[in-house]
């Protein structure tokens, strides 16, 4: 897998992954490999990223990354539902849920991979 970065900080690769996400712990240790930061930084700056997304999304406020997607809280109406075991009908409370759409750079590129296959 490779991420290219459009701010001059070159091209990452990731020659191996032991599982089939990428992981936090993962991306925190390309920090270190690629980067040159020491691992307590890599992993303070990983999760300072994520803190921000987080706390962005909890304030209501969308999350726009350039050339990768945007985050999005949408507010679901409440709705009737269905106990799917005894049939019931049961009330399904209204609730924030965290939305993400792709942008059209990244669908482009899971495209390409695609058809390079």
């Amino acid at each position: 897998m490779t991420l290219n970065d459009d701010i001059g900080m070159g091209e990452f690769t990731v020659e191996s992954l032991e599982s089939a996400a990428l992981t936090k712990a993962q991306l925190a240790d390309l920090l270190f490999e690629q980067i040159g930061l020491n691992k307590r930084e890599s992993k303070d700056m990983i999760d300072a990223f994520f803190d921000l997304i987080v706390q962005s999304l909890v304030n209501g406020e969308d999350v726009k990354l350039s050339s990768f997607g945007n985050f999005q809280i949408r507010t679901k109406a409440p709705r009737p539902g269905r106990n799917p075991r005894t049939g019931e009908s049961i009330p399904i409370e209204a609730r924030r849920v965290v939305t993400f759409h792709a942008s059209s750079k990244l669908k482009d590129q899971i495209q390409g991979e695609v058809k390079d296959a």
